[in-house]
């Protein structure tokens, strides 16, 4: 299969009865780190296989969607650093602007301040020392879970490199023009106090009200409807589609604002649907995106009419007061003037909150920064579709496409203290200049001439998101041209859920292209789902189903967390996970454990070369075909991002063919010792060896131990990745399918007729002629089936795969008691077939009867049918009484 060169130390260790990943984890995986394993050289000559985290929030603690997402990457590496690639996966973190900032805030808020208390650039001291004391546990804990990352490497989205790079490719963008300043509408949110992008606000229905307003009078009146009453104080115009013929008369005159004292003018613009409701829509420039588009259309003034708090800053009734509170003022006041023509309560509606705080955000007219899409997204969909990128799976392509073909400008400034600071000066006179990374600011020089006091720094930081945009390249030292750039850009694939396609891997695309001279950031984006609970219910804390992935760690051991999420990961498909699931891949990794134990307390050996063909049983050719097989199902299945699928593989070919087939087929052999005994000895020693190595990459603790002990040899983790020898016998694989034909079979037989397990019976098997011949010590070994005997009488006679086994069941089980049980169950069957043929044959029922009814009635025939016929064939077989 493969040859390893590793050394083997002086003595293997003996493996104790039991497996306790406590014991093991923790020392291994720093074994690992000391010995450099997962550390990436840029000067090697091996072929580079880059991954880069995505970088968690310095905020975050390990939650199961990172265990998920983090055991695939993993898998992935691990896989590739095994078949001779210069495998690097770059950890870090991310500087998470508003999430941490929030944290600090908090902090200081016990201690009855605020930021503003603090000034700047002590608060942004505050966070540093924040992070050095409290953030980043995440890091600690991807050690629990193995995360082969090299940590020599580990960034910082506010690294003084990584701030080189985001000031480098602030200052080109902005000496190309595609990053400008300008008043438009952002999503503001009145709690964390700074524009957010459409990509942070979630939307979700709330029961609010619909209110019905009269403005003007009499035949020069309009009723326009608002779920926002309060915004009418900043409406500058009404609006109606140019062919309303209702309201033509009125088009080009002015009519009175209720309250304000003001008069607007009415204007047709064709983005009115005069289908909806009235026609009519009040025109709110400064709080309402559409509205402010229609308000540049026809030169309608911007009046503000809230501050950053989202309180009322105009017309002195409601001045002072909070948004909620005037919308629930300005009805009153328009009700006692008459002016409400409908109210509808509750009305439920779409409305964005802000995705940290869960504040209702509020469209809100400011003077932010601003990145021009347009050529930058073009870019990122034209490299999708002439292929030098992949979208897996292929279906998703359409949402990317959807996304970046219809992407608005980026605001990209944000009113926050912890982040980039936008590296932008005004001064005195108006002037701005954008400083790089190699340049002074103002008031030293300005574009190389000497300017005076009186400059000022934008006080804005950047979007979270500009600064991650840049992370593949960032994080090897670009913009200097390093020999890690040069070598492991751009990355092999990007693993992350298809939740942020949007947020990062568009902005990854974008930025990539456009600083690499045309070099996407990877060549694979492989989108996986997002982890659920057991029923499909997304996973929150108020749900109360939230779980801790490092409770699961402590009680079952990573390896059963890991291999329960590889097991789920179907490409682009949410996972449910639930504790009984990990129960079960903890059985596994048990499983693993005792079965290589027994193989090594009976001769299994990795030492000399494989015994040739011909000095090979039937079995030992079999598990060595399928054992091929695997390796190259794997591959394929690693190629294709199907890690449920390799996973699903794994466990059938290691639990059921190897430990339960191959090492039960093989006991009488050990047993009887010999040259046979030797031979069969050597193939599981290979089996074994393989088997470790196509399941480390999943489940690293328990097989590197197993592994360890078997070969002697330093690690798995710098061992060969087997590789498909090419060898077949579909000769031996026939051969084997017929012993499992009759043992399966006849445990069947045996369990019908409420034998236990190990409760051996008396038998003869008639195998003469039949390639089952050489197998039968190995088939009465697994079937507990006893030498026939001088008084032996057959009782039960079963024909299978061409032979016959005969067993005498006299003394074994009680036939008259027996055949009661049969008898009653038979009786039941028989009346469940009778009812759902009754309902089946009423005409008045399945004329009313719903199709989902109907097709369970119709299941539970059929089941009823399948019973009947088992139950009847048990009777048969048995003896008379």
């Amino acid at each position: 299969m493969t040859e390893n060169t590793q050394q083997q130390p002086a003595s293997n260790p003996e493996l104790p009865t039991q497996y306790a990943p406590a014991e093991v984890e923790g020392k291994l995986y720093e074994r690992w780190v000391e010995r450099g394993y997962f550390e990436a050289d840029a000067k090697s000559d091996k072929p580079a296989y880059t991954i880069v985290i995505p970088p968690p929030n310095v905020t975050g603690s390990l939650h199961l969607g990172h265990a998920f997402e983090h055991t695939l990457i993993d898998a992935l590496t691990r896989r590739k650093r095994m078949q001779g690639y210069e495998t690097l996966w770059q950890p870090g973190m991310d500087h998470a602007g508003i999430a941490t900032q929030n944290v600090v805030e908090r902090e200081l808020a016990k201690e009855g301040k605020s930021r503003h208390d603090l000034g700047r650039e002590a608060f942004v001291e505050r966070v540093w020392q924040w992070k050095a004391e409290s953030g980043g546990q995440i890091s600690g804990q991807m050690r629990r879970l193995g995360d082969g990352v090299d940590w020599s490497r580990e960034r910082f989205t506010m690294d003084e490199g990584l701030s080189q790079a985001v000031q480098t490719i602030f200052k080109r963008l902005y000496d190309d023009e595609l990053i400008y300043r300008a008043e438009r509408i952002i999503n503001w949110c009145p709690r964390c106090l700074t524009a957010i992008s459409d990509i942070e606000v979630e939307y979700q229905d709330d029961e609010g009200e619909l209110v019905s307003i009269r403005y003007g009078e009499g035949d020069a009146s309009i009723v326009v409807a608002t779920t926002r009453a309060e915004t009418m104080l900043g409406d500058t115009a009404v609006a109606v589609h140019p062919d309303d013929e209702r309201y033509a008369h009125l088009v080009g005159t002015e009519i009175e604002l209720p309250l304000t004292g003001r008069r607007i003018p009415v204007v047709a613009d064709e983005h009115v649907d005069p289908e909806f409701g009235t026609g009519a829509v009040k025109v709110t420039p400064a709080h309402d995106p559409n509205d402010f588009e229609i308000g540049q259309r026809h030169g309608l003034p911007n009046l503000a009419i809230m501050d950053e708090h989202a309180v009322i800053t105009v017309h002195g009734p409601f001045q002072g007061l909070d948004r909620l509170e005037a919308r629930s003022a300005i009805v009153g006041a328009l009700r006692a003037e008459g002016r409400i023509v409908a109210e509808k309560r509750p009305y439920t509606h779409s409305v964005g909150h802000c995705s940290r705080c869960k504040t209702t955000i509020e469209p809100r007219l400011s003077l932010q920064w601003w990145v021009k899409v347009g050529p930058l997204a073009k870019a990122a969909g034209d490299a999708v579709r002439d292929g030098k990128v992949k979208i897996h799976p292929q279906e998703m392509e359409k949402r990317y496409f959807d996304w970046v073909d219809n992407l608005h400008d980026w605001c990209i400034s944000r009113q926050l203290w912890w982040g980039h600071r936008i590296p932008v000066w005004y001064g005195p006179n108006g002037e701005i200049v954008c400083v790089g990374p190699d340049e002074q600011p103002p008031p030293a020089t300005a574009g190389g001439t000497p300017t005076g006091e009186g400059w000022t720094q934008d006080t804005d930081v950047l979007d979270t998101w500009f600064s991650s945009g840049l992370w593949p390249f960032s994080t090897l030292g670009w913009p200097e041209q390093t020999e890690s750039l040069e070598k492991f850009y751009p990355n092999s694939v990007l693993v992350t859920g298809y939740d942020i396609l949007f947020f990062w891997v568009a902005r990854m695309m974008m930025f990539g292209l456009y600083a690499m001279d045309g070099t996407p950031p990877f060549h694979t984006i492989a989108l996986h789902g997002m982890v659920r609970d057991q029923f499909g219910k997304k996973m929150s804390k108020s749900f109360g189903n939230a779980v801790n992935p490092l409770d699961w760690m402590d009680t079952y051991g990573s390896d059963a967390v890991r291999f329960t999420l590889a097991n789920g990961a179907n490409p682009g498909v949410d996972v449910p996970i639930g504790e009984d699931w990990v129960k079960a891949s903890r059985n596994f990794a048990n499983k693993i454990w005792n079965a290589t134990r027994f193989a090594l307390m009976n001769g299994a050996t990795v030492e000399g070369e494989l015994p040739p063909v011909e000095q090979q049983s039937a079995a030992d050719r079999w598990i060595l075909s399928r054992l091929n097989a695997v390796v190259a199902e794997v591959d394929a299945y690693y190629d294709d991002y199907q890690f449920a699928k390799l996973a699903d593989a794994l466990y059938h070919f290691a639990w059921d063919e190897v430990f339960d087939w191959y090492v039960e087929l093989s006991k009488t052999t050990y047993f009887a010792g010999g040259e046979q005994a030797r031979v069969s000895g050597r193939v599981l020693g290979e089996v074994l060896d393989v088997t470790l190595r196509l399941l480390h990459p999943i489940v690293p603790f328990v097989t590197e131990t197993l592994w360890t002990t078997l070969t002697g040899k330093e690690s798995l983790v710098i061992a060969d990745w087997p590789s498909d020898s090419g060898f077949r016998d579909k000769a031996a694989e026939r051969e084997i399918e017929l012993v499992q034909r009759v043992v399966t079979e006849v445990r069947r037989f045996r369990s019908d007729q409420g034998l236990q397990p190990g409760q051996k019976v008396p038998a003869r098997l008639s195998l003469d002629g039949t390639a089952l011949a050489p197998h039968e010590a190995a088939i009465r070994q697994l079937l507990r089936l006893q030498p026939e005997g001088e008084a032996f009488s057959a009782t039960a006679t079963l024909p299978v795969a061409g032979a016959t086994v005969a067993l005498d069941l006299s003394g074994t089980i009680d036939v008259g008691a027996e055949r009661k049980r049969l008898a009653k169950d038979l009786a039941a069957a028989e009346k469940e077939k009778a009812q759902a043929l009754g309902k089946l044959g009423n005409e008045a029922f399945l004329a009313k009867a719903p199709d989902n009814v109907v097709d369970k009635i119709r299941t539970r025939l059929a089941k009823a049918e399948e019973d009947i016929a088992r139950i009847t064939a048990q009777l048969d077989r048995l003896p008379q009484a």
